[in-house]
């Protein structure tokens, strides 16, 4: 069996590619593909990661034709919310459950090309 080590990135059409690639550098700091020696590739920190297929009946994505949605790791939700929202992006702060709780907290927000974008601050 081959053994991954991690995510080696995530790849998606985009009408305006640079314009998206900028937005996530901006309000992420998720930097664009490299382009040249000098420039940086971005780096995520070690952490949980979880790979789920969903039924594709899944109204958790949003939009019903979307078939994936991003999950980024954050360690603090509610400053990523503020500075979201001071940016003017709407975000969505996904309402705690008992059943959740172990796993973390959740917001959904989407990027100008409307994807699905979750942020998670897991537990502890």
């Amino acid at each position: 069996m081959a053994t991954i080590t991690g995510i080696g990135g995530v790849f998606f059409r985009a009408r305006d590619p640079q314009a998206l690639a900028a937005w996530y550098d901006t309000h992420f700091g998720i930097n664009p593909v490299p382009q040249g020696p000098d420039d940086t590739v971005w780096m995520q920190a070690a952490g949980p990661t979880v790979f789920a297929p969903f039924p594709e009946d899944t109204e958790y994505f949003g939009r019903m034709d979307q078939q994936f949605m991003m999950n980024f790791r954050v360690p603090d939700l509610d400053a990523a919310i503020a500075d979201l929202r001071a940016a003017g992006i709407d975000v969505t702060l996904w309402p705690q459950t008992p059943e959740m709780e172990a796993v973390g907290r959740f917001a959904h927000l989407t990027d100008p090309e409307d994807n699905r974008i979750e942020l998670w601050q897991p537990a502890g």
